[in-house]
């Protein structure tokens, strides 16, 4: 059976797809037999593959980080917004109709499931470790019980989880504090925290990183400084 790892952040623009991607090419260069997936993406643009199939333009960066070629089994649902709380959903690479967000979540994520769980078993046999990217943040309560891109997944997967916040744009301690409360009951998926885009000094940051794995009982197991990739 493959491993996985996940990453969810606690929010959108958290750095999730950097850090996934990282990860991946981190993988790539041990030798192993890596992939990225991400059950469920929503973006306006998208690639499409040799196959003439459309996937997240995220998953194709790390896929070439993991030396493969993009394929939409690294993510069987996208999502294009068409309008406010409307979406061109797109299934195993073929769209498949407008729906609106109650439309979608009510009824046809179901059947998106099915699509979700087949690619993941064929990853699983196929590569010996996923890198697995969540979506938006896990902690919509309203949400959960048709969830199929974060502890969803993280269930499906039997995948560890790293819980990512993003410092630059503040309130990151209450932000991961937040999140992780919120899932209490899936804690046992989840080993640790990432502040990511830190900017200034580390010693400074220290005693809050201390506080937070006291309050959550959570290791931080990584500070990841602010890229800029223009």
């Amino acid at each position: 059976m493959s491993k996985s790892i996940m990453l969810m952040g606690t929010s959108s623009h958290v750095g999730k797809s950097i850090l996934t991607t990282a990860l991946c090419r981190i993988f790539h260069r041990e030798g192993r037999r890596v992939v990225p997936f991400k059950a469920q993406n929503m973006a306006l643009n998208s690639y499409v593959t040799k196959e003439g199939l459309e996937m997240g333009r995220a998953q194709v960066a790390q896929a070439e980080a993991a030396g493969l070629e993009p394929m939409v089994d690294m993510n069987p649902v996208l999502l294009k917004p068409t309008g406010h709380s409307c979406s061109q959903v797109i299934l195993e690479g073929r769209p498949v109709g407008n729906m609106s967000a109650r439309e979608y979540h009510k009824g046809y994520s179901l059947q998106a499931f099915g699509a979700v769980k087949a690619a993941l078993g064929r990853l699983q046999q196929e590569y010996d470790t996923l890198v697995i990217e969540g979506a938006g943040s896990p902690a919509e309560i309203n949400l959960l019980q048709h969830d199929i891109v974060n502890m969803g997944m993280a269930r499906m997967a039997n995948a560890p989880v790293l819980i990512v916040g993003d410092i630059d744009r503040g309130g990151v301690f209450a932000s991961l504090y937040g999140t992780v409360k919120l899932l209490e009951q899936d804690r046992a998926y989840m080993k640790g925290t990432i502040i990511n885009k830190f900017r200034g000094d580390a010693e400074i940051l220290k005693p809050g990183l201390n506080m937070l794995e006291e309050l959550i009982d959570l290791p931080a197991v990584g500070v990841v400084p602010y890229l800029k990739l223009d």
